[in-house]
């Protein structure tokens, strides 16, 4: 119930807090129904700048937390542990006008419904926008005085919830025209610079694959355009380490300059995936080169044993930023003998730098070199400034093992093994799906993270990373355990009276609304994810079943995934699996080279 025997960083970062904080469970819910106190439930994640923030600016106050610690049961939740709580939560918040994110902080009922929400407040009252301290003041005040306006706010705010995730979401099949849909993304992005229009940019992989599956089909150029502009603006930019491999989670301007220094292990496997489809069509070398660069970035720094680590957590930008840039000298130091001035050109190092007066190197305006002496050397040149950099204090890497993570990881890596013809890849990845069953498998059940129930990401995601592994070994067993894993979220996370599959099973801890999700979030939700698997077994293994659960699944979300295409990406590229689809059968001796080709 306290924060000692947590396993969170998140958690962790918190024990000395001044804030008497618990860890979610029946025993804080009930204490508070006990107490005759509301709760305060804080939401984030270890690589939240803005939680370490508030943590420093409010939790650390003694009048601040001496108001909570009167008046709430404070409960402590990482979203990276409860992606359940986190999922709903954030709908509430939704509902209640506030546009989520991190930190959360819901103020709740001794049911667990949310009254009141607040994200990250300032240390002061500024004119429009009053300090986190006055938040908690007037929600003591309201809860005191006027605690049946509360009480109702959260029996309205829970029925929003139910009508939100589980109302009905459908359309006939036919109705839906993925050219149409690849348009409206379209129009949605910036033609000048790529990516969605805004200041902050975030890769959002999963809506250039629409695109770029449209692109396939009908050859529009509007589409191509918009494609390579974003790809050139994120993998020449800033949005990707040049140094060391890997993407950043987002751009914090418009043009792909500076990153929030952050790397998710979702969004690495979501690029190397659109990369390598990139690739296979026009045999790009940027994107095979990227594709090597991000897989080399997750075997030499993201293992965990055999399995992938969470992230690279962001925390001050200002100190992130040390690690990855470079000031002028450093870069003549460090390249000294192997004509520095060259990779000065191509990465646009200068005297005044282009980061908090250190340089990022990106090649923004900087095309590919044209002969492969000239990448060689850069590509040297890049080994020697990785080099140097292992010598800095790196960010802190969340070690933790997310199962539906490590299976988008999985399959993006056997897949670029196949199309790059990479065996050593396809053996890391067969090691991360085998080291993920020894840590988080129990039978055919599955943990999300260790000692954290799975939500039905974890085994759809895993059941797409098993199919493909399959597809690339041939091995049986891969076909048996995705077959296995499907049977879990048919039989547990099915619902019978609305179909689609809910986020949590119905043999875990039931919340105060048991959700179906569409959107992504940013990963591809279970509902999208699994129109792929179900598509792929009904292929594979000719039984109808899977093709009928397939096509019910498509026909339940189809008018809501139309209604908000920004957010339902996912499903859309299950939905072009489902009805695109092509199986070739190669007829042939399983151990003759050519029937392997």
């Amino acid at each position: 119930m306290s924060l000692s025997n947590a396993t969170s960083p998140y958690l962790l970062s918190h024990k000395d807090s001044l804030v008497q904080w618990r860890t979610w469970g029946p025993e804080a819910l009930a204490e508070a129904k006990a107490a005759d106190k509301p709760v305060l439930l804080n939401m984030g994640y270890a690589g939240c700048h803005w939680c370490h923030v508030l943590g420093r600016e409010a939790f650390s106050n003694p009048e601040i937390a001496a108001q909570i610690n009167d008046n709430f049961i404070p409960i402590l939740v990482d979203r990276e542990e409860r992606p359940d709580l986190d999922m709903l939560y954030q709908g509430a918040a939704g509902i209640m006008q506030h546009p989520g994110g991190w930190p959360l902080n819901i103020f709740l009922n001794a049911a667990g419904e949310p009254w009141w929400v607040t994200g990250y407040q300032p240390s002061v009252d500024l004119p429009d926008n009053p300090s986190f301290g006055s938040v908690v003041r007037d929600c003591v005040e309201l809860w005191k005085n006027d605690r049946a306006r509360a009480n109702d706010t959260a029996g309205k705010v829970k029925a929003a919830v139910e009508q939100l995730y589980n109302r009905d979401m459908g359309s006939a099949r036919e109705n839906m025209n993925l050219d149409l849909t690849a348009l409206r993304i379209a129009q949605r992005y910036d033609i000048f610079f790529g990516g969605l229009l805004g200041a902050t940019k975030f890769l959002n992989p999963l809506l250039i694959e629409v695109m770029w599956r449209a692109f396939l089909r009908s050859g529009t150029q509007q589409f191509s355009q918009i494609i390579f502009t974003t790809l050139d603006g994120i993998l020449f930019g800033g949005a990707f380490d040049h140094v060391g491999g890997g993407f950043f989670r987002h751009s914090l301007d418009e043009r792909w300059l500076e990153p929030a220094f952050e790397k998710m292990l979702y969004d690495q496997a979501q690029m190397i995936d659109l990369c390598g489809s990139v690739w296979q069509f026009n045999r790009n070398e940027l994107c095979r080169q990227r594709v090597a660069e991000t897989v080399g970035f997750l075997l030499r720094e993201m293992m965990v044993g055999d399995v992938f680590a969470a992230s690279i957590s962001f925390g001050d930008h200002a100190e992130d930023a040390k690690y990855y840039t470079w000031s002028e000298a450093e870069i003549d130091a460090a390249l000294v003998g192997t004509f520095s001035a060259r990779f000065k050109q191509v990465y646009g190092i200068t005297r005044d730098g282009n980061v908090m007066g250190r340089n990022l190197p990106r090649r923004l305006g900087n095309p590919m070199p044209a002969n492969e002496a000239d990448e060689a050397l850069l590509l040297k040149q890049r080994d020697m400034l990785l080099a140097m950099r292992a010598k800095r204090t790196a960010p802190t890497r969340d070690d933790r093992v997310l199962a539906d993570w490590n299976g988008m990881a999985i399959a993006a890596i056997a897949r670029a093994g196949m199309v790059f013809e990479k065996p050593e890849w396809i053996q890391a990845a067969t090691r991360a799906f085998d080291g993920v069953i020894k840590l988080l498998g129990d039978g055919d059940r599955l943990s999300h993270i260790k000692g954290s129930a799975g939500v039905a990401d974890d085994y759809a995601d895993m059941a797409r990373a098993a199919l493909q592994l399959w597809e690339v070994t041939g091995e049986e067993r891969f076909v048996a355990q995705a077959k296995a894993w499907t049977k879990v979220l048919d039989e547990h996370f099915w619902n019978n009276q609305i179909n689609g599959y809910c986020f949590y099973a119905d043999d875990a801890e039931q919340l105060f609304v048991r959700p179906r999700m569409l959107f992504d979030n940013p990963a591809p939700s279970v509902n999208g994810t699994m129109l792929i698997v179900l598509t792929r077994l009904a292929l594979l293994t000719g039984d109808t079943d899977y093709m009928g659960r397939c096509s019910l699944l498509a026909a339940t979300f189809g008018n809501e995934a139309n209604r908000m295409i920004q957010g339902s990406g996912g499903y859309f590229v299950g939905f072009e699996y489902l009805v695109n689809s092509l199986m070739i059968v190669v007829i042939g001796h399983k151990g003759n080279s050519r029937t392997q080709e």
